[in-house]
């Protein structure tokens, strides 16, 4: 299958030098695979003067910046110590005040649990020209790594995107009353930052969809390290925990994962049709 060329990077990265009046642009960096990153994006990236960089954003992406931009990590992931939110979006505003043309990158879509919505706020309230641009999230290529969709006309009439990370404070997710209207609906279910909370996940699941709904995990999509899980409802948690999976991970969960192509060619194996996949391979 023919590949389109990324663009040459001397092109892409220009001279970062600061404009009269700063701008702070929230730019999304894909899963991982710096292949998956936007022409838009990578112009973005080569453009900046300051880099405020996600934890999940590879070096491979950040070869895309000028020498001469400063990089600050500011880690953010899921469930992990990371820099303050209100301490990101001051140094987001005080950058661009100082005339920075300054990225806020992150792994995924900023849209997509990236909190592009409190960071835009702090913007507008400044006074300071903000711009998003669109990462390909996790969760849809998740659904991609298993050659599967995430709607179907005979097993899914939509999507439901969920986070499984309660903000401290906040109460957990009824995830009784999801699965209910999953099954009513016919809807797959993406669940981001679901790892830790893979039991409650199952148990409240288990109260609307049957034991045995079709289950993915897949971990580190895109990347050298992606394993993917295949299991029931069920055995979700169980299964999880014998196969060691990780953050960062995707949980699918729907009959739609009957049309994956990887769960097919699983459809004669014994054990319920579970298998763990190795890095970047379906195993025969």
């Amino acid at each position: 299958m023919p590949t389109v060329p990324l663009p040459d990077h001397a092109a892409a990265v220009s001279a970062a030098t600061p404009s009269a009046v700063g701008e702070c642009l929230l730019v999304g960096a894909g899963p991982g695979d710096p292949e998956l990153l936007t022409l838009k994006a990578i112009k973005a990236i080569g453009r900046a003067t300051v880099l405020l960089v996600d934890d999940l954003v590879s070096d491979a992406v950040l070869a895309y910046a000028s020498p001469q931009a400063r990089i600050i990590h500011v880690g953010k992931r899921g469930g992990c110590k990371s820099t303050p939110q209100a301490f990101i979006e001051k140094l987001m505003v005080q950058q661009a005040r100082a005339g920075e043309v300054v990225v806020r990158l992150k792994g995924g879509d900023p849209a997509v649990f990236g909190r592009s919505g409190e960071e835009l706020q702090a913007l507008r309230e400044a006074g300071v020209r903000a711009e998003v641009i669109n990462g390909l999230s996790s969760g849809i290529m998740a659904a991609t790594a298993l050659q599967a969709p995430l709607t179907h006309r005979q097993h899914a009439h939509g999507v439901m995107l969920l986070t499984g990370h309660a903000a401290p404070g906040e109460a957990e997710l009824d995830w009784a009353a999801i699965a209910r209207t999953a099954h009513a609906a016919r809807l797959t279910l993406v669940i981001y930052m679901g790892v830790r909370a893979a039991g409650a996940i199952r148990a409240g699941l288990l109260q609307g969809l049957p034991a045995q709904t079709p289950v993915a995990v897949v971990q580190s999509v895109s990347t050298p390290h992606e394993r993917q899980l295949l299991t029931t409802l069920g055995a979700l948690e169980a299964d999880m925990a014998k196969a060691n999976m990780a953050s960062p991970a995707i949980i699918l969960v729907g009959d739609v994962l009957k049309a994956s192509a990887v769960l097919q060619q699983c459809g004669n194996d014994s054990d319920d049709n579970k298998r763990i996949e190795q890095p970047r391979r379906v195993a025969g």
